[in-house]
């Protein structure tokens, strides 16, 4: 190539990427979707990579908006939301009557919940442990000296389990009681009974994981998005079946560890949400909010469920589409 016909080609790529730097820092046209500002929340840390991944995906389609999310428990969401910090509480359980009705007492009418996917609390033991089954008397029993579900006696060894292996004492594992999966399955699994005080407790469900996954004589409960090759679950027996966390026994209710994920909302009666809430909202119950609910391993709404979701917001309907 000529030195002309160089020189003339670099200009062309010079005014190129001048125009195109040009153009990149042109003010985008308005439109009637923009939506800037921040959007708070407080509450679950079991629902904290979904808020994440939620906020990364709102952040995308809104650029003007940034997720502050703080996570320290489903016992942190009523607080927040009764002071007027925040106006969404992620919490994966369901707020109690006295919650409610101090949100009632300071803002003159009630919290909105607002159910965004399903979980359930798995049962699981180390990857060596070949325990398959426990049914509810056996579970309440290991974790709990109260005995409210029935059983005879506490179980404290595996060979009360009838196994060989591994031996010894059951070392526990659980949450700390901030979390709505310790509160769940306090309530679930022991019949509303308290926990043994050898329980050893852990901020959040990967960390439990990792304890059993490294403890042969090791049992917990964790969310079911935490499951990972170090640890196996456990299916709880129903009567003559035995039942796991799958999908269909989740959206069915089958599951006796099932639960819902919700978002309570601020929402004075008669009133739109801000807009930056809304449209959160609106994504999170729309099929792209849903595909992430089970990209993370939850369990997305019934296409009826989600519609019942969104008129409950005042949401435009959608079509009716799988998430």
């Amino acid at each position: 190539m000529s030195s002309v016909s160089h020189f003339a080609a670099t200009s062309r790529r010079i005014v190129m990427l001048l125009w195109l730097g040009w153009v990149a820092w042109l003010p985008l046209p308005a439109t009637a979707h923009d939506v800037a500002g921040a959007l708070n929340a407080v509450g679950s840390d079991t629902m904290a990579e979904l808020m994440l991944r939620w906020g990364e995906q709102f952040e995308e389609q809104r650029p003007g908006v940034r997720l502050q999310l703080q996570v320290a428990g489903s016992a942190s969401a009523p607080p927040a939301l009764i002071a007027g910090t925040t106006l969404l509480g992620p919490m994966s359980r369901p707020m109690q009557d006295d919650e409610k009705a101090a949100f009632a007492a300071r803002h003159g009418y009630a919290v909105t919940p607002v159910v965004v996917g399903k979980d359930a609390l798995v049962v699981v033991v180390n990857r060596h442990n070949p325990l398959e089954r426990l049914n509810r008397q056996q579970l309440d029993a290991i974790f709990s000296d109260t005995l409210a579900c029935g059983a005879e006696e506490s179980i404290d060894h595996w060979q009360q389990l009838g196994l060989d292996d591994p031996q010894g004492s059951i070392h526990l594992y659980g949450r700390n009681a901030v979390s709505g999966t310790h509160g769940l399955f306090r309530r679930r699994a022991l019949c509303d009974g308290e926990f043994k005080v050898s329980v050893t407790v852990s901020a959040g469900s990967a960390a439990v994981v990792a304890a059993v996954g490294d403890d042969p004589r090791g049992i917990g409960y964790v969310g079911l998005n935490h499951l990972n090759a170090d640890v196996r679950e456990v299916a709880i027996a129903d009567g003559q079946r035995d039942v796991r966390p799958e999908r269909q026994a989740l959206r069915d209710g089958d599951y006796p560890l099932v639960r819902d994920l919700l978002i309570y909302v601020n929402r004075p009666p008669e009133t739109p949400l801000p807009e930056v809430e809304r449209a959160f909202l609106d994504m999170v119950l729309s099929p792209s909010g849903q595909r992430v609910v089970k990209e993370l391993g939850f369990v997305a709404l019934s296409p009826s469920a989600l519609m019942a979701q969104r008129r409950a917001l005042g949401l435009p309907a959608l079509a009716r589409e799988e998430p």
